[in-house]
């Protein structure tokens, strides 16, 4: 065997399937065992080669499980187990078997200081000549020991970058499913995280969240979103290196998908306006998250301890003259009469992300209108008052 050849090989595989060379050499050795267990063994055997990278030789074993006495099945209670067809439980027994089994006082003959529950290597004769059906067994074990190895790599990869974003190319478009081309693997895009009126089409390459990675008999399925609030984190913590070095935190997202997204980020450094850091200059760092996001309009406000200020900040673009705390974790916003619509939103969205992003039920009303209120209040009282009746004295 020309081992130099061989473990170039070998070293390409691992690159290839991105997985470790070591990994490659073991289910080379496994498929070596297995192609000399089908032409020389017994059934039942466990067979261990080793192929030596820098000579090329080959050793193998035979390995067996070091039993005593008190470890196997009498002939009594394996008759026993017969007649219940059970196995009976809380029992670590074993059936013993010469081909995978050796009993303590034999195996200390080979190696005296061995004890009960270890395993005996014994010495194998070298064979280096296999028949089809062996060549074809050690090809198979090869083939499903590497798929094996590179779905674990892609898995144990994958796993650690869940909630973190990457660059992706879309690949082919199925159904309503989108597949992305991440590397090593295809990342599958779900409608419901899709971002509604926004198209995809082959080729294009965009960033995704990986919102999870699950293992299936078909291997690791890595779920990707467009449509997920932390998206929209991320991107930021790529264009704002005050937020990439913690000196400013984002601490709140409402997102409604291709549409408008609200965050509320806080300075945890004096003389850092939050605010200015996510804008950048002439708006260029927000600008590069709105490009991302296929034009999404973004709202960053500032996040204040004091809900009555955090509130009137959220409500922006629109002005706030007051904010009032009413029970049940609600409020009302006083806006001017001409900053009503727009602190409402087209379809509530403005106030309705506000109340996603600051977590209060918020009521947008003008002067004008909570002046009328209580005029109408006052009124009722009054009428009330007049309609009861005044008992004779």
């Amino acid at each position: 065997m020309e081992i130099k050849s061989f473990a170039s090989a070998i070293a390409q595989i691992a690159e290839e399937k991105g997985i470790s060379p070591e990994k490659v050499w073991e289910t080379i050795e496994m498929a070596i065992a297995a192609a000399y267990k089908k032409d020389y063994g017994k059934k039942g055997q466990v067979i261990k080669a080793k192929l030596d990278s820098q000579s090329g030789e080959l050793r193998f074993w035979q390995v067996k499980s070091v039993v005593a006495k008190s470890m196997i099945y009498s002939e009594e209670e394996l008759e026993k187990l017969k007649e219940k067809k059970v196995e009976e439980e809380g029992k670590e027994k074993i059936h013993f078997n010469p081909e995978k089994h050796i009993m303590i006082e034999e195996a200390k003959k080979i190696k005296p200081k061995i004890k009960a529950g270890e395993e005996l290597e014994i010495g194998l004769e070298v064979r280096e000549d296999y028949g089809r059906i062996a060549a074809q067994t050690a090809k198979q074990v090869i083939l499903q020991k590497i798929r094996e190895a590179e779905r674990e790599s892609i898995l144990s990869e994958y796993k650690s970058k869940e909630g973190q974003i990457i660059s992706g190319i879309v690949q082919r478009i199925e159904s309503r499913n989108v597949f992305f081309d991440i590397g090593k693997t295809l990342g599958i895009l779900p409608k419901e995280e899709q971002v509604p009126g926004e198209f995809y089409r082959p080729g294009q390459r965009l960033k995704i969240f990986i919102l999870k990675v699950e293992e299936t008999p078909k291997g690791p399925v890595i779920f990707l979103s467009r449509a997920y609030p932390k998206l929209i984190s991320k991107l930021f913590e790529l264009e704002v290196p005050e937020i990439s070095s913690g000196q400013v935190e984002i601490k709140s997202i409402a997102r409604e998908a291709g549409s408008r997204t609200k965050i509320a980020v806080v300075s945890k450094e004096e003389g850092i306006d939050p605010i200015g850091a996510c804008v950048g200059q002439r708006g260029t760092r927000v600008q590069a998250v709105i490009n991302e996001l296929g034009g999404e309009k973004i709202d960053i406000i500032e996040y204040s301890e004091d809900p009555e200020k955090y509130i009137a900040n959220s409500l922006s673009p629109a002005k706030v003259l007051e904010v009032k705390r009413l029970p049940k974790n609600k409020a009302l916003a006083i806006t001017p009469e001409d900053q009503l619509s727009l602190a409402i939103g087209k379809d509530g969205q403005n106030v309705r992300l506000a109340a996603k992003l600051t977590g209060w039920k918020i009521d947008v009303k003008s002067p004008e209108k909570t002046e009328g209120e209580k005029e109408e209040v006052e009124k009722s009282k009054i009428q009330n008052i007049k309609s009861k009746k005044i008992p004779k004295s």
